[in-house]
Order: C-alpha cells, then sequence, then structure tokens
C-alpha cells in the first residue's frame, strides 16, 4: 500500500490505539490502521468537509482558554492528559495568572500545585514557567503568530504550534493527533504512515474553504463518531462516503 506520495505504508486488521485532542502536542507517531488501498477522490473529499460544514459551521475545540496565552498553556499542558482533566486543573489556575508575567509572578511550585492531577506536572509546571518567562523576555508579553517562535518554546513543538496558530491567530494548519491520524487513514482522506505525513498531506488537499476548521471537525468527527474501538458507522453523516472496509452495522 503506498500513500498519496507512493511511499509504503504499513496495514493491518483493527484500528489506531485511541486519542485525543492532545496527541498533536507529543512527537510524531508512526501507527498502522485498517484502510481502503487508495484514498478518496478529490470531489468526494471535497463532499466530506462540506458536509461537516453544514452539520457544525463553526466548531470548537473542547479546552477552555481566554486569550492565546492561556490556550498555549492549556494546549502545553494536555500532552497525555485528557481535555476534562486540563480544564479542571486550569480553570483555578487561570483565575490568577493568565498572563505570562502574572504567571512568572506565581512561580513554578504554585503553578505545580494547580497541575499537580495532571500527569507529567512536574515537567509541564517548570515548562509553563520557563515559556512565560521567554514571552516576557523576548515578546513583550505577547504569544508569537510564528510556527518558527512557538515550537521553540519548552514544551511546545511543531504540533502544538499549529495549534495555537489555528485557534488563537486563524491560521489553516490540520495538526494531527490519534483522532485525526485514524480518521484520514480510516476513510481514506490521505494515507500516511506518521502524524507528520498526515498533516502535510492534508494540508494539501483539504479545499482552502474548510482548511480553518479541518482541523476541529476531524477530531472531533473520531472522538465522538468514528472511534478507535467500535465506530459508530450507522450514524455517520459521511458513511456512504467513506471506503472503510471494516464498517460497523450496529
Amino acid at each position: 500500500m503506498t500513500d498519496r506520495a507512493g511511499r509504503g505504508v504499513a496495514r493491518r486488521g483493527g484500528a489506531a490505539a485511541a486519542g485525543r485532542l492532545a496527541g498533536p502536542v507529543g512527537p510524531a507517531v508512526t501507527a498502522q490502521v485498517d484502510t481502503a488501498p487508495e484514498a478518496v477522490a478529490p470531489d468526494i473529499l471535497t463532499e466530506i468537509f462540506r458536509r461537516f460544514h453544514e452539520a457544525e459551521p463553526e466548531p470548537k475545540g473542547e479546552l477552555h482558554y481566554v486569550n492565546p496565552f492561556t490556550l498555549l498553556v492549556a494546549v502545553v499542558l494536555s500532552a497525555q492528559a485528557t481535555d476534562r482533566g486540563v480544564n479542571l486543573a486550569t480553570g483555578p489556575l487561570f483565575a490568577v495568572a493568565d498572563t505570562p508575567e502574572t504567571m512568572l509572578a506565581l512561580g513554578e511550585d504554585r503553578v505545580r500545585d494547580f497541575v499537580r492531577t495532571i500527569g507529567l506536572f512536574n515537567t509541564k509546571a517548570k515548562n509553563v514557567v520557563a515559556l512565560s518567562r521567554i514571552l516576557v523576555d523576548q515578546h513583550g508579553g505577547a504569544v508569537p503568530a510564528s510556527l518558527e517562535a512557538l515550537q521553540v518554546l519548552p514544551g511546545v513543538g511543531a504540533k502544538t504550534a499549529s495549534v495555537v496558530l489555528n485557534i488563537a491567530f486563524g491560521v489553516p494548519r490540520i495538526a494531527v493527533d490519534t483522532h485525526i491520524f485514524r480518521v484520514s487513514n480510516r476513510i481514506p482522506l490521505f494515507i500516511g504512515a506518521t502524524t507528520d505525513k498526515v498533516q502535510a498531506g492534508l494540508e494539501a488537499i483539504v479545499p482552502e474553504p474548510y482548511r480553518l476548521h479541518a482541523h476541529h471537525w476531524l477530531i472531533l468527527h473520531g472522538r465522538y463518531t468514528c472511534k478507535a474501538r467500535k465506530p459508530e458507522c450507522p450514524r455517520c453523516r459521511i458513511a456512504d462516503l467513506c471506503r472503510y472496509p471494516s464498517k460497523t452495522t450496529a
């Protein structure tokens, strides 16, 4: 099996392990998803996103934030954690520190107290304070709208940066977590062996009118309909367009 670029893609039965929105903040992953041998045609791709848009014209993510800085912090904290768990921690945290300056004033020990219910909280607290310092010292306390400037911040990689650019600044990036990786390979929209390849592929083929919200549509579709262990194909709005060979019937 090959991806759109002609590279070999492994195949096996069964779906990829379940993931969540936090997937983009981790490193690129390689996984295998049961998929059709070829991606859908461009006209079918367009119709899929037209239906997503028709059902939810302005999709929203599920992490809570109040400005670009708190969005950045929330996404950094969301690595290997659920949105719900992050929101429970950041509600009280953002009530007392919602800017780089106030986060710095809070200090690493206090930040750690707020986020200790989240996995890897020691490292994440350190990163949040460190990135806050860089924002104050090098960016005047503002979150930069640049992929290059974002991804060198502590705890921030290319995928986290893509999420922040997409949500906070309206840049049509499609950061790929395990949900999007699974959905893209299952339908398939773009067949790729890693999240990085799928992101590059999707950003190249998703029609421009739908590119801005594609990230959220695909995540929500993967989280609530095209689930990892048992996709809910009977109620899927694009079931007639999807080429997934192992559709469920009930």
